[in-house]
């Protein structure tokens, strides 16, 4: 497989569209702990999946991990977010359905980062991912 920029993934694209959405739906939020919080996490997806992308092999499958975790993080913030009314509930449910997405995409990339990287001529052929 030749080497894929992680700025040509879907799934970083999608990760980096759901933290623009999270900054443009908190920015009147007065509550800054949460706001903050989930503006964190919402970087951290994308981010996560940048730098595994760089690094490669067993490193990526890593990362894909952290970005996972995130992702999951970000998506109880949303519920709480909701609940408490600092995230209107169209927007929860756009961002939760749009996070669910992007975790399917990550543990499906994840798996193909780990089957490749185990494979003893993944290592010899160059970068893959």
């Amino acid at each position: 497989m030749a080497y894929q920029s992680f700025e040509e993934l879907e799934v970083w694209k999608r990760s980096k569209g759901v933290a623009v959405l999270i900054y443009a739906c908190l920015r009147d939020c007065r509550d800054f702990s949460l706001r903050d919080q989930m503006q964190r996490s919402a970087v951290s997806i994308p981010s996560n999946l940048a730098e595994g992308a760089e690094r490669g092999g067993l490193d990526y499958a890593r990362y894909l991990k952290i970005a996972l975790g995130s992702a999951a993080e970000l998506r109880t913030q949303c519920y709480i977010a909701r609940d408490v009314g600092a995230l209107k509930s169209e927007d929860a449910e756009t961002l939760v359905a749009e996070l669910k997405e992007i975790s399917r995409m990550l543990s499906s990339l994840s798996r193909t980062v780990t089957t490749r990287a185990k494979t003893p001529s993944a290592s010899t052929s160059g970068p893959e991912h």
